[in-house]
């Protein structure tokens, strides 16, 4: 089936520019699906997916769209339709890549576009914004921002130079393919580590490294975690060792590294094994100190550097976070095993830290195993970065990741 790249831009707004990245790629060789997702002006270059077709795929119609004239509306529906448009193309096997031009409204229904799309397909957004925070867009995606420098209104000395860069990155990523899968890449194994947890994953790592496995190791910063959700969903990883849910904590609390709402349910739906700890559950995160929000005065902060400080969270939060964790793993299709550690969840949760809180970690602790079911739940008297726990916890995902791990019997331990 032939493949080609899809090229998303408002064709009442855009059409020159699109029809300039268009010819080139197509004077190179390259297949190009052009995509309209304008709204209310007129097209000036015909399309081949109509915006028709996109407020369609949204559920509406174009026509109902100019009619209501709200381009905020607007740009959502596009942005719906685009994803769908994408990931059902692909799902057939006609996109090579995707490519999107826009300002503030083009990179939302390009990225759009993008995101519904699994790793390792070429993504290259030209756009206004490029050159700011680019977290809503990109998320947990490959996707390359190109700053258009001056605004898309023409094809001029400078936009010519960026929307021809634009079209050989992407000629060059659709015919110059990636490394093809070696005979023998092992399985892939998905861990979460926070700076105050690295000393139990990088030994939990070692161990599941020497059973055959390749560990990838996601930095539990937000956009790590909702990457590693991404591959679990994509069906490219065997087992999760989720030792450090630190952004359920920003989740619940308001920090600023939350993986959002779905954090902790991809390997659940999937039904692959996996383990789960509390690692750096007792900590939310904030930029510099001028950054918290004023409703947390009093409470207790940690400086980690100059631009991340740390607020250690209540019992109350804890008992919440704790609640949020049993009902997710609760509903897991797969088997799952739950390992506490008593005497700290990070390493400045210990005796002689200044977040060492025991009654915050018992309601933490305690709302997991009182709202857990079916679930196997251990507590050791150690802590997070103790050897033996990181020990107990590779050993724990070795012995689920085994086909005869679905009869193991599950129900809560009171030590490991």
């Amino acid at each position: 089936m032939t493949t080609s790249v899809f090229l998303f831009a408002t064709l009442d707004t855009k059409g020159r520019e699109a029809a300039f990245v268009r010819d080139l790629l197509t004077s190179w060789g390259v297949s190009v699906t052009l995509v309209d997702v304008g709204a209310l002006g007129a097209v000036t270059v015909v399309a081949d997916v109509p915006r028709e077709r996109i407020f369609e795929l949204a559920g509406t119609s174009a026509e109902a769209v100019r009619k209501n004239a709200d381009r905020g509306e607007a740009v959502t529906k596009a942005a719906e339709g685009a994803a769908r448009l994408a990931r059902e193309a692909h799902a057939r096997g006609e996109v090579a890549g995707v490519l999107g031009l826009g300002g503030s409204a083009g990179t939302t229904i390009g990225t759009a576009a993008m995101k519904a799309l699994p790793l390792g397909v070429p993504k290259v957004m030209v756009s206004t914004l490029a050159s700011g925070m680019v977290r809503q867009f990109v998320g947990d995606k490959d996707i390359f921002m190109l700053n258009a420098v001056v605004d898309i209104a023409g094809v001029n000395r400078v936009s010519r130079q960026v929307l021809s860069q634009a079209a050989r990155a992407m000629a060059g990523l659709v015919t110059r393919f990636g490394p093809a899968p070696e005979p023998d890449d092992r399985p892939l194994v998905a861990a979460t580590m926070f700076g105050v947890t690295t000393p139990c994953v990088e030994r939990a790592r070692e161990t599941l490294e020497r059973a055959g496995y390749e560990v990838l190791v996601f930095h539990a910063t937000g956009t790590g975690g909702q990457a590693m959700e991404s591959l679990i969903s994509e069906g490219v990883i065997a087992g999760v060792l989720d030792v450090t849910t630190t952004e359920l904590a920003d989740e619940h609390v308001g920090g600023f590294l939350s993986a959002g709402p779905d954090r902790l349910t991809a390997a659940g739906k999937a039904g692959i094994p996996q383990v789960v700890s509390t690692g750096a559950l007792d900590m939310a995160n904030f930029y510099a100190p001028e950054s918290v929000p004023a409703k947390f005065k009093d409470r207790i902060f940690y400086r980690h550097n100059a631009n991340v400080t740390l607020m250690r969270t209540t019992p109350e939060e804890n008992a919440r976070i704790g609640t949020d964790i049993a009902r997710k793993l609760s509903s897991a299709k797969g088997p799952v095993s739950v390992l506490l550690p008593g005497r700290g969840v990070s390493a400045i949760d210990k005796e002689g830290q200044p977040f060492d809180d025991p009654v915050a970690r018992r309601a933490l602790h305690d709302a997991i195993r009182s709202g857990v079911r079916g679930v196997e739940v251990a507590e050791a008297d150690l802590h997070i970065n103790d050897p033996d726990f990181a020990d107990a916890a590779a050993r724990k995902l070795l012995e689920l990741m085994q086909p005869s791990s679905s009869s193991i019997t599950k129900g809560n331990q009171e030590a490991m």
